[in-house]
Order: structure tokens, then sequence, then C-alpha cells
């Protein structure tokens, strides 16, 4: 199965230029496509369906490119063609999403947000480099994988260090299981426990780094925007962004390789996380926790590891039901964290849970 691989690049001066200009040269591309294709689609309002209108492909969107944009800008020539094709055709995909209702429009892309592009062509990888087109070769921290060539790169930016990252074919293994059946109940207070009555704490980088993120924010509010200092700030902003993800991905990368590793069947709740974000008490909490990317990296962990990954009905209710008898709850607010029920069962409420979702792997 395909992998991604990321890591960060060792850059002098000259290096971090050419990346940022084949930055610049992408995100150009892509804003110039999307102010195009809005204009193509403002002329047919009435037919806001991709079947009803011609719609561009990226092919032809790069064809205009070469021929309307790269005459008028000769510093596209000092960048890489695959920097602003492969921006097009990321472009045509946001809009594919987007008439397909899976995501919103496409917006344009600011300086020094996001930035990245991706490249193709004659790639090299030895152990602590790897060779891209026109940049050449570029040092890593860490050891590649190199029994394989990658067909395409893409290289981004996070505050001041630059990461490349590519595809990589990886045989699935499949150790020996210690436990047959978990149940997974993710919360707030805690991460996650499960059904054998572990607790997973959350790092909760978010509400520890909070207050010297506004600190930094509030010192940085009165400076010129775009001077020396602001740049600073931002830069020092951006990097105990970094900081607090990082350490949030930390946390699900070790448990999600934990449970998709030593078990065989794992279940978890199909929660409606974009509902609980509409809970402005509970909003900030739950991002801090990252449901969603428990979920992602547990789904491909388990195809990685032979594990089997059972998610429960959202309207399960897994906390008002008693593990013991059976008895369902009328209700079950969040302020009660023990679970009492008629039957002489007095238990945590989110082990309970725990173990109603594991009883769904054998029922």
């Amino acid at each position: 199965m395909l992998l991604g691989f990321k890591t960060e690049l060792k850059l002098n001066n000259r290096q971090k230029t050419l990346l940022a200009k084949h930055a610049g040269t992408a995100r150009h591309a892509w804003n110039w496509g999307l102010d195009l294709t809005k204009a193509i689609l403002n002329n047919n309002k009435s037919c806001y369906q991709e079947e009803k209108i011609k719609f561009p492909t990226a092919i032809e969107l790069h064809k205009w490119l070469n021929r309307l944009v790269k005459p008028d800008n000769p510093w596209y020539y000092e960048s890489s063609k695959c920097a602003p094709q492969y921006a097009l055709r990321q472009l045509r995909d946001a809009w594919d999403r987007c008439f397909k209702h899976i995501a919103g429009a496409p917006k344009f892309k600011k300086k020094g947000r996001h930035d990245s592009f991706t490249l193709d062509g004659s790639i090299k990888v030895d152990h602590f480099k790897i060779k891209v087109p026109v940049i050449g070769w570029l040092r890593t921290y860490e050891r590649l994988p190199h029994s394989q060539v990658p067909k395409s790169v893409t290289i981004s930016r996070q505050a001041d260090r630059w990461f490349i990252s590519f595809k990589v074919d990886v045989e699935p293994s499949l150790p020996q299981k210690t436990t047959k059946c978990v149940g997974v109940d993710l919360g707030v207070l805690t991460l996650a426990t499960l059904s054998t009555g572990e607790v997973i704490e959350g790092a909760k980088s978010y509400r520890k780094y909070e207050k010297k993120l506004s600190r930094m924010q509030w010192l940085n509010r009165h400076k010129i925007i775009h001077s020396n200092n602001w740049k600073k700030a931002q830069v020092k902003i951006a990097r105990l962004h970094r900081k607090i993800a990082n350490i949030r991905k930390d946390t699900l990368h070790k448990l999600t390789r934990f449970l998709a590793k030593n078990h065989g069947k794992i279940v978890i709740e199909n929660l409606n996380i974009s509902g609980m974000l509409a809970n402005r008490k509970l909003a900030s909490s739950i991002q801090d926790m990252g449901f969603f990317e428990f979920r992602r990296q547990l789904d491909y962990k388990c195809k990685l590891f032979g594990s089997e990954l059972i998610v429960a009905d959202r309207w399960f209710a897994s906390s008002k039901t008693c593990s013991c008898c059976g008895q369902v709850k009328e209700a079950m607010p969040l302020s009660v964290r023990i679970f009492e029920c008629d039957c002489g069962l007095t238990i945590d409420r989110d082990l309970n849970a725990a173990i109603n979702l594991a009883a769904l792997a054998t029922s």
C-alpha cells in the first residue's frame, strides 16, 4: 500500500530562495486560474452545473497560462513548469469537489500561508539527499527510503522550515494481536477510554500554550504590516502554531499505532464533528483533541497492520445504554460522568460507552 513520507529539508539561503520562487509561481498560477474560472462561472450563473457549461480542463488552463500569462511575466521561466501545472490541476480538482458538493468553492491563496508546490520528472533519491528538477540536490535530516524513486514530490513550508513529501510503497505487516477486540470512546476530558479500562489522556497542546499564543498575537497588533518587526513576529507565531500541531499529532500517532498494532478489531463512533463544533463551549476543546485526525490515522493504520476498523452508527446510544443489562436511559447530559443503572451497575460514563462499542463487534 502507498503511504506518505514527509521530512524536513536542510537548506542554504540560495535553495530557500529557489523554493520560495517556486511556491510564489504556483500561488500566482492558482490565483490566476481561480480568477478566470470564477469569471466563467459568473457569466453562466443560470447554469452553475459543470455538465451544463463548458468548464475548462486543467490542460486548457495550462495552455492559456502559457499564451497569456508567461509572456508578460518572464519570472515564470525561473521556476519549473511543473509548479504552475500542478497548481492548475489541483484547482480543477477543487472545482470538481465543489460541483459534487463535497467541499466549498476554492479560495484565493495568500503569500506565507500554506506555501507549497509539486514537482515531477527526473527525481533521484540518495541516503540523505534528493534531487528534484531545476532546484537540484536537497539535503535532509533523516535517511530517505531509496528502494524506489517517487514519481512526484511536494515541497511545503511551515513557519520558517521547508518539508518534502512523497508516496512510498509499503508492504502491510501482520503482527500478533494481543487483544481481539476493543471499543474506543473519544471524549473531551480524556482523549480516549478503551473497553479494557485504559484511559489515554489528550495532549491538550492548544490549551497549554493558549495564553502564550494570545500574548504574542496581542503584542503584534500595532506593528506596521509587512515591516521587519511584523515579519519576525509572524514567524514566531507560526512556530508556536507548528509546535502545538506537532504535539497533538505525536499523541494521535502513538495512540492509533498502539490500537492498530495490538488489536484485531477496533470499534469507534461515527461522530458528527461539524455538529459538535457548533457548541461554542466545547468547540476549542474538541479541536484541541483532533477527532477527525484520529479517525484518518486509524483508518490507514488498520490497513497497514491488518486490523479491522468498525464504525458504529451515529445514532447508537453508547453512553445511554447499560453495558450490563442493556437498559437505555432517556437522557444522559454531559455533566453526568457516572452511569448508574437500576440493575445496580455503577460505572464511569466513558468506560460504559467503550464496553458497549466493543460489544458491537461480537453482535
